[in-house]
C-alpha cells in the first residue's frame, strides 16, 4: 500500500505524541524562581528515575502561554506564587482535575479547589511588622484599624498591582462586604507613609530605616531575612516584630503558592506522581526550612524560625474567594486611589 506524505506526516506526529506520552518526564510551568524549586524536583528524579522539565516564567506569562500553545502544549504542570493565578487558569479552561485522593486526603479543604483543579503546596501569611519602641503593639488590632486616623503617614505597603495586595482585599470583601471594604482601602491610602513603591522586603527595610512605623508583608520574605547572614538583613529583624491582625475574628490573611495539572497534559500520572511527592512531609518541611513557607498538610511542622513568630489563627475563607473577588478588588483600589 502506497502511503501518500500528508498521511506519512500524520503517522509521525503520532509517533511522536505517542513517544512523550510514554516517555518517564513531567514538563512543568512555574513561576516560582528556580532556586526556591529545582532541588526538590530533583529529589523527585532520583527518588523516582521521572526527569523533571523545568520552564519558569512571570504567572501571567505562563498562563497567556498555557492559552497560546492550547491543546498542543507541552506543560503537563502549572505552579504559581498565588492562588488568583490558578482560579483565572482555570477560568480560561486550561486545567483539569488532578483525580488523587491522596491529596483530597492530606491537604485541608480550604487550600483545594472544589473541582480538584489547584491545590496549595505551601501556605504564608500576611501580617503586619511593627517598628520596636515606636508602636505600641498592644495599640495594634486588625488590618481595618490601619486605616484608623491616629497612623496617618506610618504605614508602608506595596501597590495595588500586586496579586498579594489584590488577595487581600479580595478576602476583606468576602468577609466584610463592599462598602466597609472600599472605607479600609481610603482610609489606608491616606495613612500611608509614601506612595506605593518596590516589593515587600522593600517595605519591611523602609519600616526599619524609618520612613514608616508599620509594614505589611507576606511572612516568607522576613523568614528571609531572618535567616540571612548579612548585617544589614539582621538590624531589618531586630528592628521589627511581627503582629497577627484579626485574631479576636476572621483570623490574619493566608494565600498559598499552588499547582495544578494543565488541562493539555500528557504525563498525566507522572504529574499526579510529583504533586504527591511534594505533599510529603520531608518535602513540606524543605519548603518550611529553606523557603520560610508553611507547610499545607497537619504532619508536617514549621521550621524553628516561623515557630518563633507563634502561633496564630489564619483566616478560614475558602481561598478560592479570592479568585471570585479579584477584580471586584482591583476596581476598588483604583477608586481608592490606592497606586
Amino acid at each position: 500500500m502506497k502511503i501518500k506524505l500528508p498521511q506519512l506526516f500524520a503517522l509521525m506526529m503520532c509517533s511522536v505524541i505517542g513517544s512523550s506520552a510514554m516517555a518517564d518526564e513531567v514538563n512543568v510551568y512555574s513561576s516560582r524562581k528556580e532556586a526556591l524549586i529545582k532541588p526538590l524536583l530533583d529529589q523527585f528524579t532520583q527518588q523516582t528515575g521521572i526527569e523533571v522539565n523545568l520552564i519558569t516564567g512571570k504567572d501571567d506569562a505562563l498562563i497567556s502561554r498555557l492559552k497560546k500553545e492550547g491543546s498542543k502544549s507541552p506543560a503537563d504542570v502549572l505552579i504559581t506564587a498565588d492562588v488568583g493565578r490558578l482560579y483565572r487558569a482555570k477560568e480560561q479552561l486550561l486545567l483539569q482535575s488532578h483525580g488523587s485522593e491522596f491529596v483530597s486526603n492530606v491537604v485541608p479543604a480550604k487550600y483545594r479547589d472544589i473541582d480538584g483543579q489547584w491545590l496549595g503546596l505551601t501556605m504564608r501569611a500576611r501580617p503586619m511588622f511593627y517598628v520596636k519602641g515606636k508602636v505600641d503593639p498592644a495599640e495594634l488590632s486588625t488590618y481595618e484599624n490601619l486605616a484608623d486616623a491616629k497612623w496617618k503617614g506610618q504605614i508602608c505597603i506595596r501597590s495595588s498591582s500586586n496579586i498579594y495586595n489584590q488577595s487581600l482585599i479580595a478576602s476583606m470583601l468576602a468577609a466584610e462586604g463592599a462598602d466597609k471594604t472600599a472605607q479600609f482601602a481610603q482610609g489606608l491610602v491616606a495613612n500611608m507613609a509614601r506612595s506605593p513603591v518596590g516589593g515587600d522586603t522593600d517595605q519591611l527595610r523602609a519600616a526599619a530605616a524609618g520612613v514608616c512605623n508599620i509594614a505589611v508583608a507576606n511572612t516568607y520574605y522576613f523568614g528571609r531575612l531572618s535567616n540571612s547572614d548579612k548585617a544589614a538583613d539582621q538590624s531589618v529583624v531586630q528592628a521589627l516584630g511581627v503582629f497577627w491582625p484579626n485574631q479576636a475574628d476572621r483570623g490574619t490573611h493566608v494565600n498559598i503558592s499552588g499547582i495544578a495539572i494543565t488541562r493539555s497534559a500528557r504525563h498525566k500520572t507522572q504529574a499526579q506522581q510529583l504533586i504527591e511527592f511534594m505533599l510529603k512531609p520531608e518535602s513540606q518541611s524543605w519548603y518550611s526550612e529553606v523557603n520560610n513557607e508553611y507547610p499545607v498538610i497537619e504532619s508536617a511542622k514549621p521550621s524553628d524560625t516561623l515557630q518563633s513568630w507563634g502561633r496564630f489563627k489564619a483566616d478560614a475563607v475558602a481561598l478560592s474567594s479570592l479568585g471570585e473577588y479579584n477584580q471586584q478588588a482591583v476596581r476598588l483600589m483604583d477608586k481608592a486611589g490606592w497606586k
